[in-house]
């Protein structure tokens, strides 16, 4: 596996990232309105995201620059909690974004994690995503904006290093038991995301910087660090980063410092 050339924005505080990440995100949808109609985007949890989507919903410029009622939204992975749970995904999103700005409720599209079975909510989130792109059997949907995280270990959505979701091929979602938390998941798997036309990672704090190096610099090894999975084949990569979680790349890999 070759090495990926993402393009890689680092930005001075959390505050600048989240406001860059907000603006990239209202641009995308806006550009997706002219070209094709319809913005569909994949959200992460996570904080975040919750930063980026509290400015979506408040400020005036960038929540005006968003075609709410033309944008289709997903996840990229739950928790297997009902909605109404602390840590669930969708619960974030609603709070900071959804339930503030004008998107029809026929535009968002949970995953129903509240399900008994984390295999039943992989089922049935996958035949919505089906339904809503209009799938064949053998066909991905193509986002055209993914946000994720990153995790201290290297995981990204609830892709996690020793778990069957790395190496799945032929579904569009699935459930996987994450021991470290012994707990299910239900995520998008990766050929998913690497067919998306673009997708950004969120990432902030000191406490991310030894992965976001080892991701972006560090030996290409999948199995242990997932988020190398991710690899758009005809689709853009970002990662949006604060100098906390940037200190340990290299100069040529933080190509940009603006003060805000």
């Amino acid at each position: 596996m070759a090495r990926l050339t993402p393009e890689v924005r680092v930005w001075e505080s959390a505050d600048a990232l989240f406001r860059a990440a907000a603006a990239a995100f209202a641009r995308h949808a806006a550009d997706a309105r002219q070209e094709r109609g319809a913005f569909r985007v994949a959200l992460s949890g996570g904080e975040t995201p919750r930063g980026v989507y509290a400015l979506l919903a408040q400020d005036p410029v960038l929540r005006a620059s968003v075609p709410w009622d033309r944008t289709e939204v997903f996840w990229g992975d739950e928790r297997h909690v009902p909605p109404e749970h602390p840590d669930s995904n969708y619960r974030m999103a609603k709070e900071a974004l959804l339930s503030r700005v004008p998107i029809p409720a026929s535009h968002v599209h949970r995953i129903r994690a509240e399900l008994p079975d984390a295999r039943d909510a992989a089922d049935d989130y996958e035949a919505t995503v089906r339904s809503v792109f209009g799938l064949s059997e053998d066909e991905l949907p193509r986002f055209d904006f993914v946000l994720l995280g990153l995790g201290p270990d290297g995981h990204t959505a609830s892709l996690f290093r020793g778990t069957s979701a790395l190496s799945e091929q032929r579904r569009l979602v699935v459930s996987t038991w994450v021991e470290k938390f012994r707990a299910d998941r239900i995520t998008m798997t990766p050929p998913v995301f690497n067919n998306a036309a673009a997708v950004a990672f969120l990432v902030s704090g000191e406490d991310k910087a030894e992965a976001l190096q080892i991701i972006l610099e560090g030996p290409i090894e999948p199995a242990k660090y997932p988020a190398q999975l991710i690899r758009p084949v005809s689709g853009r990569l970002f990662f949006f980063a604060d100098k906390a979680a940037a200190s340990k790349l290299s100069q040529s890999a933080a190509v940009e410092r603006p003060s805000s």
